[in-house]
């Protein structure tokens, strides 16, 4: 069975995709901007309230994916405090200023999460080899990797995206994401071989739409 995650930035959302019949929640703000990460009292709020697994993401600011020290320093201390709250993993990355993944960093960001999950968010797909990010992922001890393969969409990036599946070798889950709807993720399930698919949550009928067709058809 193919595992449906939900990008959510609010209380009612988390629940909505919950009753929608979502598998994992990931937490963010600002999902316009691509993501940062939520303040504590929603992390809270929804950890107390969801059965399902919550991933909360840790980002201190839209753009670009290479952070100051002082950025660094509060992505550590934001895992720090999700962990306490009891949620069951981090979604983040970072990369070096050449391009590759700052594998440094986020071996520390991997040692914080103290044994949670660990999915390395789409900063992979602005990597500038992503075979080889994979590699420095996987060695910085990540769970998982979300990517759409480079492209803008996983659609459009799912034969990159089956390649970095094949190149995993169950070392690290691959879970593709980027304008996965109802209408196109089983095109992209298929091309592609992941068993985990990410999707940003519109309302409670686009999601249990996209839930029904993954357990009906794909």
């Amino acid at each position: 069975m193919t595992l449906v995650e939900a990008a959510v930035e609010t209380l009612d959302s988390a629940l909505a995709a919950e009753r929608a019949g979502a598998d994992r929640i990931e937490l963010c703000d600002n999902l316009n901007d691509g993501g940062t990460t939520p303040g504590a009292g929603l992390i809270a709020a929804v950890s107390e309230r969801m059965r399902l697994p919550v991933f909360v993401l840790i980002r201190p600011r839209a753009g670009g994916f290479v952070y100051s020290d002082d950025e660094f320093d509060t992505m550590v201390r934001d895992i720090g405090l999700a962990v306490r709250m009891g949620i069951a993993g981090i979604v983040t990355g970072a990369l070096a200023p050449d391009g590759r993944v700052d594998a440094t960093r986020m071996r520390t960001l991997v040692k914080a999460a103290a044994g949670l999950h660990v999915t390395f968010h789409r900063a992979i797909d602005s990597a500038v080899n992503l075979p080889a990010a994979l590699e420095e992922t996987i060695e910085a001890g990540a769970s998982r990797v979300l990517t759409s393969g480079g492209a803008a969409t996983a659609l459009e990036g799912a034969d990159l995206i089956g390649t970095l599946v094949d190149q995993a070798r169950a070392r690290i889950t691959v879970v593709a994401g980027g304008g996965i709807r109802e209408h196109n993720v089983c095109d992209v399930i298929s091309r592609t071989g992941v068993r985990e698919v990410h999707t940003r949550f519109i309302d409670e009928a686009q999601m249990r739409g996209l839930v029904d067709v993954v357990r009906r058809d794909c």
